[in-house]
């Protein structure tokens, strides 16, 4: 049997028989060596002037195309890196092997790091000393240690927002004015319970937490409870049912939702008195008149003072023939009412004044060029803070015309005019009927607009003077002397 030779101890920087392993490399082998082992190798004489270099990594050498040779070592780095070639090459000459980063300017901007060790050849006869130099390329070490930093400044950024939403949640958890429970899905039984539960069940918290849940409740009470838990388990949530503490007899409305926490489940409690479930009730008739709105027949529209579309139903989409309310949003409403720059005008300066308009006659326009007849009334939701503007808008365009609109004094009028030819010149008829039209035209404007003689002059594109001149040729409306100045 092989007898088992000892093992050699090994000694930093040396082979174990160097003279049989590299006695018989001739020069050229030994160079190609040491470009092999590092990705630069710089030879250096005794006064760390650079004689010769080789490139163990083309693209290294590519980057570095600077010709070295000839210039001193601390020549080739950046100005902070000086005094680590010094110390490097003091610390090779007292016989110390260390390796050190120093950074090299590269031609097109910027620096690039290189670790170095460096060994010293004593002269030998004619041969002068010779210092070598192994560089190592930094780069992709440097950016692993910089993914690396960032990375642990990431944790760290996203642990501290952990902490601090664990703090907010503790805080609404022992703040909230409704009793919360959390329970285990699995085995019922109170892990948590906020100061509100505790005064509700008549005990510390501390006490609640361990206990089965339901308890405190009436027989039926807790019957009714069991099967929330069961049908939260299955389904996720439950409609919630009403109870009665044992203790008190008081009335609470039971709720619950199905959590995931890593690999447990929990059910989340509320115990709510009857007066806050009444409360919700109403919050649940207004989400039934939130409803009503979006399904009505009649156009709905909010939106501020300045006309800026907020929200709006189906049907007021449709009549806009647009694809949906959030095109819609942001956008004024005068884009689709009738009169452009009038009619808006109007309705708002009447808003202001009144705080309601009815049945104000207009069009709507249609994104794709359709007109609809429609009625408008609005009113001011004061209550909001800022003030909200609500349009109800209905389409008119198939309402029949009443009777009595159709025997306007008009047609008789004309009736007469025309009886009139032969005995008095077509021009004075002529004359008659254009006063009656514009007569008609301005009572209809001061109608439209609630008597808002500056709105009326703005919708029959007259000036406000030219209106008040024809109202008092027609003696309409109470002006008082000097108005018209």
């Amino acid at each position: 049997m092989k007898k088992k030779q000892p093992a050699v101890p090994r000694i930093t920087g040396a082979f174990d028989q160097p003279a049989a392993s590299l006695g018989h490399l001739a020069a050229a082998d030994m160079a190609a060596l040491l470009s092999t082992a590092a990705d630069l190798t710089l030879v250096l004489d005794t006064d760390g002037v650079i004689h010769d270099m080789a490139f163990g990594d083309e693209a290294l050498a590519l980057e570095l195309s600077e010709p070295w040779i000839g210039k001193r070592w601390v020549d080739t780095v950046s100005e902070e890196s000086r005094p680590k070639v010094a110390a490097l090459l003091a610390e090779t000459r007292a016989g110390a092997m260390r390796w050190r980063q120093v950074n090299h300017p590269l031609p097109a901007g910027g620096t690039m790091a290189m670790s170095y060790a460096s060994r010293l050849l004593p002269a030998q006869g004619r041969v002068p000393a010779r210092w070598f130099a192994f560089g190592r390329d930094q780069r992709v070490t440097t950016a692993l240690q910089q993914r690396l930093v960032e990375a642990q400044l990431s944790v760290e950024r996203d642990y501290a927002r952990f902490r601090q939403a664990e703090l907010r949640y503790r805080q609404l958890f022992q703040m909230a004015g409704e009793a919360v429970l959390v329970v285990d899905a699995a085995s019922g039984r109170v892990l948590e319970a906020n100061p509100a539960a505790a005064t509700m069940m008549g005990l510390p918290a501390d006490k609640l937490v361990g206990q089965a849940f339901p308890m405190g409740l009436t027989a039926s009470s807790a019957r009714a409870v069991a099967g929330l838990l069961a049908t939260a388990r299955r389904t996720g949530r439950a409609e919630p049912v009403h109870a009665e503490l044992a203790d008190n007899r008081l009335a609470v409305q039971v709720s619950a939702t199905l959590l995931h926490q890593d690999q447990t489940h929990l059910l989340l409690v509320r115990l709510s008195r009857s007066d806050s479930a009444h409360a919700q009730g109403n919050g649940t008739e207004s989400a039934l008149l939130l409803q009503l709105a979006q399904g009505a027949p009649d156009g709905l529209v909010v939106t501020d003072l300045d006309g800026l579309v907020l929200a709006a139903n189906a049907e007021f989409v449709s009549l806009c023939q647009m694809a949906g309310e959030e095109q819609m949003r942001g956008q004024s409403l005068e884009r689709w009412l009738g009169r452009t720059g009038v009619d808006l005008g109007v309705l708002v300066s009447n808003l202001r004044q009144r705080g309601a308009v009815k049945l104000f006659a207009t069009t709507l326009r249609g994104e794709f060029g359709a007109s609809t007849e429609v009625e408008i009334s609005a009113v001011t939701v004061t209550p909001s803070d800022p003030m909200l503007l609500g349009f109800t808008v209905r389409d008119v365009g198939r309402r029949l015309q009443p009777e009595a609109a159709a025997a306007q004094a008009l047609p008789r009028s004309v009736n007469q005019l025309t009886e009139l030819v032969g005995r008095v010149p077509m021009k004075d008829i002529v004359g008659e009927t254009t006063d009656l039209i514009e007569r008609r035209c301005i009572e209809a404007a001061l109608e439209l607009t609630r008597d808002n003689r500056a709105s009326a002059a703005e919708i029959l594109g007259l000036s406000r003077q030219s209106l008040y001149v024809k109202l008092r040729r027609y003696g309409l409306g109470d002006l008082g002397p000097g108005v018209d100045k």
